[in-house]
Order: C-alpha cells, then sequence, then structure tokens
C-alpha cells in the first residue's frame, strides 16, 4: 500500500471534486462551476497534485484522474476499447503498438507550439517517427533499489538480484522483467530469439526461491517497509522512498539497465480531444515540466527546464537521475515486437508466474 500522504489525492474520486467541496480544489466561490470532466490515465505519483489543481483552475474544468500500475495494465483496459478517457501516458514500446493498432488520435503539432521545448533526443524518435500520435513525458531508468542496511554493501550488478541470501522483489511487467533477466545474462532485451527468451524464463525460475513478490508499481514500498533487500524498479519511485528512509539507494548496474521513455498521447474514441491537447501542451511548458520532474524525481525532456535551470540541483547533478555519457551509452530501450515474438514472451512469463512461488 502507497503511503497515504504520498497517494492520498489520486484516491479521492475525480481528483478535484470541484463540483462538491466548497472551495472546489481552490476555485473562487464566485467561479463559474466546471462543466467539462477531462479523464486522465496515467501512473500514480506520477504528476505534482498542484499542476492539476493549477491546469483545473485555468481552464475551468475538472480532472478525473485514474491510475494504472503497469503498461500491461493499461494496454488491457483500453484495448476492448476506450472507456472514456481524454489522455493517457503509454511507455515508449507501447505507443508504437498502440499507433499499429489504430488505437491513438494524431496530435494537431499547430495546437502544442511547447514542444519547442523539447531535447533534440527526444523529439522524432523511432517508436513514433515525427511525435505525430505522442509527445514525452518523463523519463528514467529501471534499475535497483535497495536497501543499504541489508545487504550490508553497495550494489552494482544485476548478479546480486540471484543472490539466495537476499529476498527480492521484480516488477509485475513482463517485458521488464524478462528484460531486465536478458541483460543480466549479457542478452538482448529486445531479442527475438525463442531460445533466448526462454533462458529468461528458466534463469527466474531457477532462482525463485530468493523471490518474494512481483511488485505492481509498489517495490519501492517493499523496499522501505523491509520487505524485500532488492527490487528492480524505476528510478523516480525509489528517489521518492528515499526522501523519508535513509537506508534506501539506487544504482544502474554496470552491465546495463533498461531505459524508457513516457508519454502523452490521445487515445482513439477520447470525448474531448481539443481539451486534451491543450492538456499535453500546458505540460510542456518549462515551469510546468519542471515542476513534475521536481515532484517525481524522474528526467525531463523539457530542455528549456533544465537550461533555464528549473530542475532542482540535487536531482540535475545526480548521475543515476541523468546518466553521464559513459552510463546513458549501456542503457537500452524497449521495442515493440511483431505479435508472433510477443507470443513468446507472453508465454515465457506465463510460465514464470506459474512456477515461481511468492512470498
Amino acid at each position: 500500500m502507497k503511503q497515504w500522504w504520498r497517494r492520498g489525492w489520486v484516491l479521492v474520486a475525480g481528483f478535484c471534486l470541484a463540483a462538491w467541496l466548497p472551495l472546489g480544489c481552490g476555485l473562487n466561490r464566485t467561479a463559474a462551476p466546471p462543466t467539462t470532466t477531462l479523464s486522465i490515465y496515467n501512473w500514480a505519483t506520477y504528476i505534482a497534485p498542484q499542476v492539476l489543481t493549477d491546469f483545473e483552475k485555468k481552464f475551468n474544468v475538472q480532472i478525473k484522474y485514474d491510475t494504472f500500475d503497469s503498461p500491461d495494465t493499461l494496454y488491457a483496459k483500453l484495448k476492448p476499447g476506450n472507456p472514456g478517457y481524454d489522455v493517457i501516458f503509454p511507455s515508449d514500446y507501447l505507443v508504437a503498438r498502440m499507433i499499429q493498432e489504430e488505437m491513438l488520435l494524431p496530435l494537431d503539432a499547430a495546437q502544442m507550439p511547447n514542444q519547442v521545448h523539447l531535447s533534440e533526443k527526444f523529439r522524432d524518435p523511432s517508436y513514433d517517427p515525427g511525435n505525430r500520435f505522442s509527445m514525452p513525458y518523463q523519463w528514467g531508468t529501471q534499475g535497483i533499489g535497495y536497501n543499504r542496511k541489508k545487504t550490508g554493501k553497495p550494489i552494482d550488478s544485476w548478479s546480486a538480484m540471484f543472490d539466495p541470501q537476499y529476498r527480492v522483489a521484480w516488477q509485475e511487467e513482463s517485458r521488464a522483467t524478462l528484460g531486465t533477466v536478458l541483460i543480466a545474462l549479457g542478452l538482448n532485451p529486445n531479442t527475438t530469439e525463442a531460445r533466448e527468451i526462454n533462458r529468461a524464463r528458466d534463469w527466474l525460475i531457477q532462482h525463485r526461491r530468493n523471490i518474494v513478490a512481483f511488485a505492481p508499481d509498489t517495490g519501492e514500498e517493499l523496499l522501505n517497509q523491509g520487505e524485500v533487500a532488492l527490487a528492480l524498479e524505476n528510478s523516480g519511485d525509489v528517489f521518492q522512498v528515499m526522501a523519508e528512509n535513509a537506508d534506501i539507494a539506487y544504482t544502474i548496474p554496470r552491465e546495463g539497465a533498461i531505459l524508457w521513455v513516457d508519454t502523452m498521447a490521445i487515445p482513439k474514441g477520447a470525448p474531448h480531444v481539443e481539451l486534451a491537447q491543450k492538456f499535453i501542451n500546458y505540460l510542456l511548458e518549462p515551469q510546468v515540466a519542471a515542476q513534475i520532474s521536481n515532484y517525481t524525481h524522474y528526467a525531463t525532456p523539457n530542455q528549456t527546464a533544465i537550461q533555464d535551470k528549473l530542475i532542482q540541483a540535487e536531482d540535475w547533478h545526480n548521475p543515476a537521475i541523468y546518466p553521464p555519457p559513459e552510463v546513458f551509452a549501456k542503457l537500452q530501450v524497449l521495442r515493440d515486437l511483431p505479435p508472433a515474438v510477443l507470443k513468446l514472451y507472453d508465454a515465457a512469463w506465463s510460465e514464470v508466474k506459474l512456477r515461481v512461488g511468492q512470498g
């Protein structure tokens, strides 16, 4: 369970409840009640709450904020048809799949002038050439969060995740966990070879005795509560609990790790396309982008925010958040794969979940 003080705001239906709270998330009592609801589907603790409140005030709308715990969950929710979301936050490789399956609406570049603030390396990505369907939101790595008291030493290798003396948590995300194991084995996390995919499967099963959980976006909490010594986790999630627990640390292992880019997109069937585009453009404003990154402790793709020194110094100078070139060179991006190959990953994952005891 996430701490109430960091997560409580997302548990309130519709986030703002401006329609019946006396002050409506800070709206002036004389302001007209919002007539439009913008529905968002994002990870939890992945946006500064004030950003949502400010957008509601500026555009006189109400935000309904739902959360998911993995890209697999987002995809499964949207695949049968959009249940009413206006803006979603899919990961890079998932964007490519959703474009191919015609699940996203094209963006109107003229409605997003703030994209000029994006760093060149986040424009025209391979998963979405020309940023026709998505805009980058945050980026980071999937490395090892660990408890220094439990390990008794710094951790710098994926081999620690397979050390029987440690209780560990992997992610409840098939591509992230299998891809990381492939990296640990010196293989490509985007391999299309059944033999290599099954080798990662077997390696996890072989080391099943020290696996406590496949955590649905809660590995950092298991660390914080002392349930595990190490966890495969997203960088910013670990940094959020490090603020309250000095024993927690984060490392990008020397073998390399997965680099991901989360994006903002509009799903097919969105009820409020124009407002959705205004929201995405708003999140691309340098001040807003910095406000988000300073809250989440993830890296921003917003170059203006960086150049104007809007990112808090302790994050900007942290090599685990903004890796130096020699570390960045070892990071690998998950890519969408052909359906036949994805079935190999799905089969391997099903076998892992069947064979690995948790607890």
